[in-house]
């Protein structure tokens, strides 16, 4: 079996410390992901082109997965090293130090599950996937996404400007590694810690409120296959928490939202404080003791966050952000082309 070396990735990850002082506006990072895959393209074969390339209105953009499965698009497995580093410095483009290293320490999760699983063929960090959606464009509109198990992160640019960046899933399994040379590693051990330090912080009348049930769903509500929904019942409302309370809540936003360049981030967090931090909720579901199974998540009028650790014994962690309003740039896409038509008179 041909199995992409992760090790390669290792200058971009050292080089992401630099990148992310460098002073840049959010439309710039479009740019940048244009000539990003301007670069990939030109380094692909034939054949390769046709594998990675699909229609932007191909439903296809939109049904997004994060189960191990035979997948369309261009692997790591078939790129050579060239490409492989040229696929990475995408990804890197669009995400943080923090949000590169978890996406990189999620494909080296299938290494650990291939020797657990007594060298099943299935995990392999080599069946990461890259999509692209219409022509890389500085005017028109286009989409990437790269994907493969626990991981699915979907970008569209919107006029070869705006980047909207859901769907997003990030996964981990195991939740913590417990044996091994990756022994300690907890990829999204920071989403868990900082749910269950404010679930427990809560007074008996808050977690009344908070806990909407004694058992946790199986998995995230809004996964693959859906539009994203608002989720009930909501939960406990950021204005009845304490202001400690408060900042434990937006550090678990932070969690989401931190994985993105900090143009992106803070794009999106200006929409959540515009449509009012007093509109947010926190829910929980489950066990509050550590090793049971348990689900949070956190939504305000225009998004939602889920955190979900069911299977496995509670070592198996799913988290989602949709965009109620914009996943997949749809409200923003349909800004620009009502926008192009009125000009067009």
């Amino acid at each position: 079996m041909s199995r992409f070396s992760l090790a390669v990735v290792v200058f971009w990850i050292s080089l992401s410390c630099f990148l992310a002082g460098t002073v840049t506006q959010a439309h710039d990072i479009a740019n940048e992901l244009h000539g990003g895959f301007q670069v990939l393209l030109k380094s692909l074969r034939p054949g390769q082109v046709e594998q990675v390339k699909f229609e932007f209105a191909d439903s296809f953009r939109k049904d997004w997965q994060f189960v191990p499965m035979d997948r369309r698009g261009l692997a790591f497995d078939e790129m050579d090293t060239h490409q492989r580093l040229l696929a990475m410095a995408i990804l890197q483009t669009a995400l943080s130090h923090r949000g590169f290293s978890q996406s990189v320490q999620v494909m080296a999760l299938e290494q650990v599950l291939h020797e657990l699983e007594n060298q099943n063929s299935i995990r392999d960090p080599g069946k990461y996937h890259f999509f692209l959606f219409g022509d890389p464009s500085l005017s028109e509109s286009w989409g990437w996404r790269v994907e493969g198990h626990h991981l699915s992160l979907n970008f569209t640019i919107v006029g070869g400007q705006r980047v909207v960046v859901t769907p997003a899933f990030i996964g981990s399994n195991p939740a913590e590694v417990r044996n091994g040379p990756m022994k300690g590693l907890r990829v999204l051990g920071r989403q868990e810690d900082l749910g269950r330090e404010l679930v427990n912080s809560f007074s008996e009348a808050q977690q009344e409120k908070a806990i909407i049930a004694v058992k946790a769903p199986r998995d995230v509500i809004n996964g693959p296959g859906r539009d994203a929904k608002p989720l009930k019942p909501k939960g406990l409302p950021y204005g009845e928490m304490n202001q400690d309370q408060q900042a434990l809540l937006m550090k678990i936003v932070d969690c989401y939202l931190g994985r993105l360049r900090n143009e992106l981030a803070e794009q999106d967090l200006k929409r959540i404080e515009a449509a009012g931090k007093e509109n947010m909720f926190f829910a929980w579901a489950g066990s509050t003791v550590k090793g049971k199974p348990h689900y949070y998540a956190v939504q305000g009028p225009t998004f939602v966050m889920e955190y979900d650790n069911t299977q496995n014994k509670a070592n198996h962690v799913h988290t989602v952000w949709r965009d109620l309003q914009n996943d997949f740039g749809v409200d923003w896409l349909k800004q620009h082309y009502q926008l192009l038509d009125h000009n067009s008179r």
